[in-house]
């Protein structure tokens, strides 16, 4: 069975960081693009970075604006995980975060290709809540 089960999220104050994990299994790993997206309460799913397939020797990262120069997308190709370190978190960070195995890393991520129109696999998110 294909899975993708995120972790880590929790409660942090303004200012704050979180690790999530992207953990996959029944799959080939190291043949996809793992994005990182949120969907907040009343807005769109928005991607926040994504990292392209493991497999390679020079994986790249991308991130649209608003997250740049605060989370920080890696993996472990041992470990079948990704990893997304979340630094000076905001309230309008609040949001459930979910991982996905994609083709490759599209325009909602901050790169310059199209979108993959359709993810190969979703996790069922985690939350993270940002206090003011």
């Amino acid at each position: 069975e294909v899975q993708l089960v995120e972790s880590g999220g929790g409660l942090v104050q303004a200012g704050g960081s979180l690790r999530l994990s992207c953990a996959g299994s029944g799959f080939t790993f190291d043949d996809y693009a793992i994005g990182w997206s949120r969907q907040a309460p009343g807005k769109e799913r928005e991607g926040v970075s994504c990292i392209s397939a493991s497999g390679g020797n020079h994986p790249t990262t991308y991130y649209p604006d608003f997250v740049k120069g605060r989370f920080i997308v890696s993996s472990d190709n041992a470990k079948n995980t990704v990893y997304l370190q979340m630094n000076s978190l905001k309230p309008e960070d609040t949001a459930v975060y979910y991982c996905s195995a994609e083709r490759w890393c599209g325009r909602r991520y901050g790169s310059k290709l199209p979108d993959d129109p359709g993810a190969e696999y979703w996790g069922k998110g985690t939350l993270v809540t940002v206090s003011s």
